[in-house]
């Protein structure tokens, strides 16, 4: 930094895609502080390093932060955001540099000052650093072809008069081709580009020799459909010539901007059209992920009977080691993929980390008491998959089983809500959130994140959560529901299932809309405080708990059936 006169360098958490998973090579924040969190951004100054996340992490970026190394707290009354905190400390003639390849254009504008961009920054430090991944090309059938769906982003061209719109979110690309690889850990992506204009489709992905026949076929079939395959690197000379480009600030890195704004082409910064179609799930995709949750469903229940029985036969077991249990259990299904995220063991204490990671080794042991949490999800061609569910491993503390109920009563006022057609997430965010308000209890993570179809476990437009999205909830749209509370050095506590926005008919008032539960697995009720679940409350849980019995207990083996049917007691 003295060396070339820099105040300050920037690298933020992502890549040059905006993912929220990078791959291996755009690890950057983790090769320097050794942090671990998926959201992550880092500021150097000659005299500070600091670290910015969100309340996810603070406990995880307190034990893995360096000496030295500031947490600067994010989606907090007081945040500073890091162009607020440079301006403050160096003033607005400072030079900043940036990694422009994973900096997103939105972003490099809000800092002030003299901003260099130096794309792959870490370089010339990094020396082991990965190489861009090139994993195998394969596609899948969702219901509706690639033509079908070029051409309805073609649509949206034209209503919004733009030459051309530039794909540079992974799961869009994904979504629009029907194309899936491994290129990023959990999430079925191909590092590219894609640019759709009326007259052409060009896909710029690495496309070096290879040998597999998925692949090759893979290519063959887009070729035939018309799709143009370019070189990966040949993106940042093909964007002249447009009078207007449709492209997302947000996930476009500032490296591909400033070739944009210094080629005269007029960005039209907005969502791309494929954000919001990809949410919108057809009946295809929504009969496949019916299906994928009930074998789901099977894997969880044969994974809680496993884990209750481990307890009472007083077996050794480890977060890790269920972890990995639980993990063989679901890749013995048909269609699996991979995990979607990493599992989240957790017992006690380590529960009270909402992003808790499980280590492999001298992992914590199980015991028989206190409360288990385990968030876990799949990727299958059948859809994605993402449930937590906490469980009592014995004898609870009065104020836990409290503190259990609550959430449960937040998350049933979620799955129950009936809302009118066109109402944002935002606004219901805090029927989940009343029960733990009233008594004076909240958790600091989003309520409901989207959930793609074979792709990412977090996908937007929508959500569910105090930030003020306006992005409807559409029927087809896949959210999760997973209040929670946290207390820090004894333990945490999350419901979650998958919901589908469904249509509840019109009436004088307008449409309406309702949530349908895809996950199917019990809520445990043996340290539930009945008193304090209303009827209606009730009547929900013993309904749900039924559906998963009756649809679960006549694939199951006799002795975990019989186990589900126990536990599935109307209470």
């Amino acid at each position: 930094m003295r060396a070339r006169g820099w105040d300050a360098v920037v690298l933020t958490g992502s890549d040059p895609h905006g993912s929220e998973y990078p791959a291996e090579r755009y690890k950057q924040v983790r090769y320097l502080t050794g942090f671990t969190g998926e959201a992550g951004d880092i500021v150097v100054t000659l005299d500070h390093a600091g670290l910015w996340t969100d309340s996810r992490y603070f406990l995880q970026a307190r034990e893995q932060l360096p000496p030295g190394c500031v947490l600067h707290k994010t989606r907090v009354p007081d945040e500073e955001p890091i162009p607020d905190f440079l301006l403050r400390q160096l003033g607005p003639d400072a030079v900043i540099a940036i990694d422009s390849l994973c900096t997103d254009s939105r972003f490099a504008a809000s800092l002030t000052g003299d901003v260099i961009r130096v794309p792959d920054l870490l370089n010339t430090l990094w020396q082991d650093r990965p190489a861009i991944p090139q994993t195998p090309v394969f596609t899948v059938e969702t219901g509706e072809s690639r033509r079908e769906k070029t051409g309805r982003i073609r649509e949206a061209l034209r209503e919004r008069k733009a030459d051309a719109v530039l794909l540079t979110a992974l799961d869009e690309i994904a979504w629009t081709l029907n194309v899936r690889a491994s290129d990023i850990e959990y999430n079925p992506y191909v590092i590219s580009y894609l640019l759709i204009s009326d007259e052409e489709v060009r896909w710029f992905v690495r496309k070096d020799p290879v040998e597999d026949a998925d692949t090759a076929a893979a290519f063959r079939a887009l070729e035939a459909d018309g799709v143009i395959l370019d070189d990966y690197d040949a993106i940042f000379q093909s964007l002249t010539g447009f009078g207007c480009l449709w492209a997302d600030g947000g996930s476009l890195n500032e490296e591909l901007g400033s070739i944009l704004r210094e080629s005269g082409v007029r960005l039209l910064d907005a969502p791309t059209p494929a954000c919001l179609l990809k949410a919108v799930k057809n009946s295809v995709e929504i009969t496949r992920l019916r299906e994928t949750h009930v074998q789901d469903g099977l894997v969880m229940e044969r994974f809680l009977y496993w884990l209750e029985r481990s307890m009472m036969a007083d077996k050794t077991v480890s977060e890790w080691d269920a972890s990995v249990k639980l993990g063989q259990l679901r890749a013995g299904l048909g269609g699996y993929q991979g995990d979607s995220f990493e599992t989240i063991s957790a017992r006690g204490a380590s529960a009270a980390l909402p992003h808790y990671v499980t280590p492999r080794e001298n992992a914590p042991l199980l015991e028989p008491e206190g409360l288990y949490l385990c968030d876990s999800g799949g990727q299958f061609l059948g859809g994605t998959t993402d449930i937590t569910r906490t469980v009592p491993l014995g004898p609870c503390s009065p104020e836990a089983c409290e503190d259990y109920t609550l959430v449960l009563k937040g998350h049933i006022a979620l799955a129950m809500a009936v809302f009118p057609a066109g109402t944002p997430g935002c606004r219901l965010d805090a029927l989940a959130r009343a029960p733990l308000w009233q008594a004076r209890r909240n958790f600091g993570h989003g309520t409901g994140h989207g959930v793609g179809f074979f792709l990412g476990v977090h996908e937007g437009p929508q959500s569910i959560r105090q930030d003020l999205n306006p992005q409807a909830l559409l029927p087809g749209m896949v959210v999760s529901c997973e209040p929670g509370i946290y207390r820090e050095g004894l333990y945490g506590i999350r419901h979650e299932n998958l919901l589908l926005c469904v249509d509840d008919g019109d009436n004088d008032f307008g449409g309406w809309l309702r949530f349908e539960p895809l996950t199917l697995c019990h809520f445990d009720t043996a340290i539930l405080q009945r008193e304090l679940l209303t009827e209606p409350e009730r009547a929900w849980l013993n309904a749900y708990n039924a559906r998963v019995r009756d649809t679960l207990c006549p694939l199951l083996d006799t002795a975990t059936a019989a186990w589900l049917r126990a536990k599935c007691t109307a209470i």
